[in-house]
């Protein structure tokens, strides 16, 4: 029997919740130059057979992860940007800040809106035991 794949790091790699071995995405690049790509995902695990949207509408849950991630990216944007140049009214700094923090979200929303899905489906499946003898995806 082999031993439990990594929480996070299979998070991270946008891997099936339940065998932690099957990638969700059909492409592995987020930021691919087609869009339409984003979301192409499969709809079930490759490796464990796990269905992804788990019910008509599933996906909507994803938005509050996504508006949370942001949150978050953004407090850490305002942190290195205040450390690093500082920050102040009377220099308009806030609002060079909020530009930067606008077009680093930009770039990285193709990322976030998928990993946003990833934790989302993590909440509500979780990692089965008897998965860890499935062979590797290819």
């Amino acid at each position: 029997m082999s031993k439990k794949p990594n929480y996070i790091l299979s998070l991270l790699q946008m891997r099936c919740p339940r065998c932690r071995k099957g990638h969700m995405y059909r492409t592995r690049n987020p930021f691919h130059w087609r869009f339409s790509r984003i979301f192409d995902m499969h709809d079930h695990c490759p490796v464990c057979k796990q269905k992804f949207e788990l019910e008509t509408g599933f996906w909507f849950g994803t938005g509050y992860v996504s508006y949370a991630l942001s949150v978050a990216f953004s407090v850490f944007n305002l942190i290195w940007y205040w450390l690093f140049f500082g920050l102040s009214w009377r220099d308009n700094s806030i609002m060079i800040w909020l530009a930067v923090n606008g077009v680093i979200l930009l770039v990285f929303q193709p990322w976030l809106m998928r990993i946003s899905r990833v934790i989302y489906l993590y909440f509500f499946v979780y990692y089965n035991e008897e998965t860890a003898d499935l062979p590797d995806e290819k």
